[in-house]
């Protein structure tokens, strides 16, 4: 019998070793895998890509993997810190020791869709003319330019929910979908956090995310 549940998180985090990419569902806190990430952080994996909206929210909620330089790259749409005073991710970005990939959230958003959807690249407007353009292909479509953005996969996504049955089918509470949906398609991994895990299936009219997309799921607490 398929039961994609854990019992906690070292099951649901096997295979996440040093070197991995990591797409972390969330947006403004919605949906945002909280427990997970501190998990994540616990288990002291070193060399991580992020992959996510805001790096705030790792600041927040488990600072020691910024701290104690264990992510090495990010991708995101949003990288200012918390506080005035630079934190430690922005710090180490002018050091030279973080490579952050600053990306329009509405191509961030693409860039996942494309990667879960196995579109290697698309064309768009946005971004031509800035600094965002630079080293990246441009071509003439009607009467506008174009750059090429490439597609965003990762090795293990982690995101929230609020419901998941035993076969790993997802129902999200209010906003908590935003990237998950796209992100749960693009990852080799997906591991989701959830408010209520029941035995009984979950009626076809109330999934947000099929279990085809979702390899594991543990039931945790809603972080503060």
């Amino acid at each position: 019998m398929i039961d994609k549940r854990v019992a906690d998180a070292a099951a649901a985090l096997v295979g996440l070793d040093d070197g991995a990419s990591i797409m972390i569902g969330g947006f403004g806190g919605s949906g945002f895998p909280a427990e997970l990430l501190r998990a994540v952080e616990a288990k002291g994996v070193r060399g991580l890509t992020v992959i996510m909206n805001s790096l705030r929210f790792i600041e927040m909620h488990a600072p020691q993997l910024f701290e104690d330089k264990r992510i090495v790259r990010a991708v995101c749409s949003a990288a200012r810190g918390r506080q005035a005073q630079p934190s430690p991710y922005e710090r180490q970005w002018h050091e030279g020791l973080l490579e952050i990939e600053m990306v329009p959230q509405g191509t961030f958003s693409e860039r996942v869709r494309a990667g879960g959807a196995g579109i290697p690249a698309f064309f768009t407007p946005t971004g031509v003319g800035t600094p965002l353009a630079q080293g990246k292909e441009t071509r003439r479509f009607g009467e506008r330019d174009h750059l090429l953005e490439t597609a965003l996969t990762a090795d293990f996504c982690i995101m929230r929910a609020h419901r998941a049955d035993r076969l790993g089918n997802i129902s999200y509470g209010g906003t908590q979908s935003n990237f998950s949906t796209s992100m749960a398609a693009a990852a080799g991994t997906t591991i989701v956090e959830v408010s209520e895990a029941p035995d009984g299936p979950m009626p076809p009219e109330a999934v947000g995310t099929p279990g085809i997309y979702v390899d594991r799921v543990i039931q945790l607490p809603q972080a503060s």
